[in-house]
C-alpha cells in the first residue's frame, strides 16, 4: 500500500482566502485549526488531501481529507497513521454510513480511528472493517473521542479512548444527572422529585439555547455568563435575575401546552443553576446521540421517581410489545391520552424514525450500486472524483429528509404532526416533553391536560393509533364538571385553529363552550359533568373504564389502539355491558395476559393485560349494525308473544304481590333471554377469530431484573398472523426519488414532484 500527498497544508487567514474556500475546504481548515489548537499536534503531524493505492494488482484508489500520524518521521516513512479525517458541507446530523470513503481509507491504512465532521457537527468511530466487498459497506463503533497529542504513544491510554463507546457516554451523561441532581438536593433541600422539577427547567433552558442557535454553540458556563453581563448591564432594578429570566423564556416557549404555572419560577440558587451548567456543558442537548442522552435519561428517571410515580411508567419490554403489535407506519398519528413519562410515543417516534431511515438507506444504497458499479475502478481519477461529487451531493440532499430543522423532511413531519400525548399530571407532562426531547424529538403534541377531554390536536376522530396505560382504580367524581375556565384563551384558539381548521373549532372549543354551560338539560353556569360524556359512565365510573371509550373515540374508524388493563375488566361480571360496549365499536384483535411480576416493580398490584382492538370501519360498522338490527328483530318477534302474554297479566286486577313478584322475575327472565340470544346471534354472523396469549416471563421480574422475554418472539409471529389475516389496512408509504426538471426530488403515490431540501442550502 502506498500513500500519497497531493498538496501541503495550507494556513489560510485573510477573509479573501476564506471566502474562496468551498465549504468542505472551510470545514476541513477549522479541523485542522481545531487539531492543532485544542489537541495539540503540529503541522508536520498532519497532512491534507492523503491518496492511498493498495499494493495488489487492482491499485484501487481512496481518498481522505485529513491524515494524522503520531509523530513527523512516522509520517515520512509510510508508516501507518493513527486517524483519519473526512469532511463533508452538510448541515444535517452526521450519518456514518455516508462516511464510506473515509472508512475505506482508513480500512486501508489501518488507522484506529475515524472522524467524521461537517460545519456543525463531529463524531468519531472505531473498529473499522469492510463487510461488503462488492460495496463501500463498513463496520463502524462510535466512540467518544481522539487522543490528544501528548498520548497518541501511551497505548494504554489509546486503548482506553478506544474503549470508550455509547454505552460509556451512556453511562457517565447518566452519572452527570445524578450529580446535578445531588447540587439542587444539597445546596437547595429539595425533595428528590422537586429537584427533578428544577433540573428539567435547566435542561428546557440549554435545549432552548441549543436549537435556536445558528453556531451549533453548546450552552456552557462561558456563554451564560456572557450572556448575564450583557444583561446586567442594561436591566432595571426591579427585572427578575438573568437566569429566572431564561426560564421564563421556557415557558413563554411552552405556554400552549400548558407545562407550567404562569407563576412558576425557577426555585434553586443561581450558584446551583451555574454548576449544572457547567456539568452539563459537555453535552449538546440538540446534537448528543439519542442512544446516549435518551436512555440516559430514562434510566435517571427510574431512579428518581421510584415508589409512588412508579405508576406512570409502563415496563420497557411491554411498551415495545404493544408498539410491535400495532406497527405504526410513517404519516400515522398516534396518542396517548394519558402518557406518564412518555413511554409509548418515544418508542413509537423511534420505531417510526428507523423506519424513515431505513428507507433513506435503501436509496442510498441504490445511489452506490448506480455509480460504483464494476466499471468504476477502471475509470480515470477525474471521472472517479465526478461521480463521487455527484454521489455526495445525492447523499447530503437525501440527509435533508432525516434534518428535524428542515421544514419539508419526513422526520420533521413525524415529530410534529404524528406523535400526540396529554397527562393530567403536570409533572409527568413536562417529564414526556424532555423525554421526547433526549430521544430526538416529537415533543410538540405533549400537553399538560386531563385526558378525557379534547385539548388542542387531540381531539375525537383523530387518530389512527391510540397506545395508553391509563390509571387503574380510581374513579371520576360525579362532581367534576367542564366549567368556562377548561375553554382555551382566545389565543391559544387562534394557533390551534390556524394549524388544524375548522376540526379544532368544531371538535375541541364549541363542545367545550355548550357543556360549560351545561347542567340536567338547562342552562346553568355549573357545567355538565365529565363522567356524563361517556355512555360507559352509565356503567362505572372507573378511570379504566372510561378510558376505554375515550380511546376508542380518539380513533378514526378503522383505527387500533393497545392498552393496558386489570384483568377484572375482562372477567368481572359487573362489566359485562362494558364488554358489549367494546365488541359493538371494534374488533378484538389481540389479547395477551402477562405475569403480575411485570408491574411489581413500577409499585403495581393488579394482574394485567394487553388489549388490543381494531375500531370498526364504516362498512364494518354498517354491517354490524344490520346485523343487530336483524337479530334484535327476529328474536324480539320470537319472545312477542311471551312478553304480551305477561304485561297482559301484570294490568289485571286482584294480583297479590307474589303473584306480581313472579310475573316481573319471568319478565326479567325473558328479556335477558332476548339480550342473550341476540349477542349469540350476532356474535355467530359478525364472526372472527381472537387470539388470545398467555406469557410466563415478560422480560422483567418483581425486583425490576431483566429476565427472558417471551414477547419478542411472540411479537414477529403476530406479524405473519396479522399480515396473513389481513387484520387491518396497510398505510405503508412508498417514497421514490428521482431527478425532476434538473433538481433530486421525491415522489409519493400521485403527487407532484416535490422538493424536500432547502434549495442552495449547501452552499452557504
Amino acid at each position: 500500500m502506498q500513500i500519497k500527498t497531493e498538496k501541503k497544508i495550507i494556513k489560510l487567514s485573510s477573509k479573501e482566502k476564506k471566502n474562496s474556500l468551498s465549504p468542505e475546504d472551510r470545514v476541513r481548515e477549522e479541523y485542522v485549526n481545531r487539531l492543532i489548537k485544542h489537541y495539540g499536534f503540529s503541522i508536520d503531524q498532519i497532512e491534507q488531501e492523503v491518496i492511498a493505492i493498495s499494493s495488489d494488482k487492482k491499485n484501487i484508489k481512496t481518498y481522505a481529507d485529513i491524515v494524522i500520524w503520531t509523530s513527523k518521521k512516522e509520517k515520512e516513512n509510510g508508516a501507518e497513521p493513527l486517524i483519519v479525517v473526512e469532511c463533508k458541507a452538510q448541515q444535517v446530523t452526521i450519518r456514518k454510513e455516508d462516511y464510506y470513503k473515509g472508512a475505506a481509507f482508513a480500512s486501508m491504512v489501518g488507522a484506529k480511528f475515524l472522524v467524521t465532521a461537517n460545519q456543525k457537527h463531529t463524531k468519531v468511530f472505531s473498529k473499522i472493517y469492510k463487510v461488503d466487498q462488492k460495496k463501500f459497506s463498513f463496520n463502524l463503533e462510535e466512540i467518544l473521542n481522539i487522543p490528544k497529542a501528548d498520548i497518541i504513544n501511551d497505548e494504554k491510554e489509546i486503548n482506553a479512548l478506544l474503549g470508550q463507546t455509547i454505552e460509556f457516554a451512556r453511562d457517565d451523561f447518566s452519572r452527570l444527572l445524578f450529580r446535578c441532581h445531588n447540587i439542587i438536593r444539597n445546596n437547595d433541600k429539595l425533595s428528590p422529585e422537586a429537584a427533578f422539577d428544577e433540573i428539567s427547567k435547566v435542561l428546557f433552558i440549554k435545549t432552548l439555547y441549543e436549537r435556536e442557535n445558528e453556531k451549533g454553540l453548546i450552552y456552557s458556563l462561558e456563554e451564560y455568563r456572557s450572556e448575564k453581563n450583557n444583561w446586567d448591564k442594561l436591566k432595571n432594578d426591579e427585572d427578575l435575575p438573568f437566569y429566572k429570566k431564561l426560564f421564563d423564556k421556557v415557558k413563554s416557549k411552552h405556554k400552549n401546552d400548558d407545562l407550567f404555572e404562569t407563576n412558576e419560577t425557577i426555585r434553586i440558587r443561581e450558584n446551583s443553576f451555574e454548576a449544572i451548567i457547567k456539568e452539563l456543558e459537555v453535552y449538546n442537548l440538540s446534537t448528543t446521540s439519542d442512544d446516549i442522552k435518551g436512555i440516559a435519561f430514562e434510566r435517571f428517571l427510574g431512579r428518581t421517581f421510584r415508589g409512588e410515580l412508579g405508576q406512570f411508567f409502563t415496563p420497557r419490554t411491554i411498551v415495545d410489545y404493544m408498539v410491535e403489535i400495532l406497527d405504526p407506519q410513517e404519516n400515522e398519528t398516534v396518542c396517548d391520552p394519558c402518557c406518564g413519562s412518555g413511554g409509548f410515543l418515544i418508542k413509537t417516534f423511534e420505531y417510526v424514525r428507523t423506519k424513515i431511515e431505513e428507507d433513506i438507506q435503501h436509496v442510498k444504497e441504490e445511489i452506490k450500486d448506480k455509480y460504483y458499479g464494476s466499471n468504476f475502478i477502471n475509470l480515470n481519477e477525474s471521472e472517479q472524483e465526478k461521480i463521487d461529487h455527484t454521489v455526495n451531493e445525492y447523499f447530503n440532499l437525501l440527509n435533508a429528509e432525516l434534518d428535524i430543522y428542515n421544514p419539508n423532511s419526513r422526520i420533521r413531519k413525524l415529530s410534529f404532526d404524528c406523535i400526540f400525548g396529554t397527562d393530567a399530571n403536570p409533572r409527568m407532562a413536562r417529564t414526556a416533553k424532555m423525554n421526547m426531547i433526549m430521544h430526538g424529538d416529537g415533543h410538540g403534541g405533549v400537553h399538560h391536560h386531563d385526558g378525557l377531554i379534547n385539548v388542542n390536536g387531540v381531539y375525537d376522530g383523530r387518530f389512527d393509533i391510540i397506545l395508553t396505560n391509563p390509571p387503574f382504580g380510581a374513579r371520576v367524581e360525579k362532581t367534576l364538571r367542564i366549567i368556562p375556565s377548561d375553554i382555551p384563551t382566545k389565543e391559544k384558539i387562534e394557533v390551534y385553529t390556524a394549524k388544524y381548521g375548522s376540526d379544532y373549532e368544531k371538535k375541541v372549543i364549541e363542545p367545550l363552550r355548550e357543556w360549560s354551560e351545561y347542567n340536567n338539560g338547562e342552562r346553568q353556569p355549573k357545567g355538565r359533568s365529565v363522567l356524563s360524556l361517556f355512555e360507559t359512565g352509565e356503567i362505572s365510573s372507573l378511570t379504566e373504564v372510561l378510558f376505554i371509550e375515550r380511546c376508542m373515540n380518539l380513533l378514526k374508524p378503522g383505527g387500533r389502539m393497545a392498552i393496558v388493563l386489570p384483568e377484572g375488566v375482562l372477567n368481572n361480571a359487573k362489566l359485562q355491558r362494558v364488554r358489549d360496549y367494546v365488541e359493538s365499536k371494534a374488533k378484538i384483535i389481540n389479547i395477551t395476559s402477562i405475569p403480575q411480576d411485570v408491574f411489581i416493580a413500577s409499585g403495581a398490584t393488579v394482574k394485567p393485560s394487553l388489549l388490543f382492538f381494531k375500531k370498526f370501519t364504516n362498512d364494518e360498522e354498517s354491517l354490524y349494525n344490520s346485523i343487530k338490527e336483524e337479530a334484535s328483530k327476529n328474536i324480539e318477534e320470537k319472545y312477542k308473544n311471551e312478553l304480551i302474554q305477561i304485561e297482559k297479566k301484570l294490568k289485571e286486577k286482584g294480583l297479590d304481590k307474589e303473584e306480581k313478584k313472579a310475573l316481573r322475575e319471568n319478565l326479567k327472565q325473558i328479556n335477558q333471554s332476548i339480550e342473550d340470544d341476540i349477542k349469540f346471534q350476532v356474535k355467530t354472523k359478525f364472526n372472527y377469530e381472537i387470539p388470545i396469549i398467555e406469557v410466563e416471563k415478560a422480560g422483567i421480574s418483581t425486583t425490576g431484573a431483566a429476565i427472558e422475554n417471551e414477547l419478542e418472539p411472540i411479537a414477529k409471529e403476530y406479524k405473519k398472523y396479522r399480515i396473513k389475516n389481513k387484520l387491518w389496512e396497510e398505510h405503508y408509504m412508498n417514497i421514490q426519488y428521482n431527478v425532476f426538471n434538473n433538481k433530486f426530488q421525491r415522489t409519493f403515490g400521485t403527487e407532484q414532484p416535490q422538493v424536500f431540501y432547502i434549495e442552495n442550502a449547501n452552499d452557504n
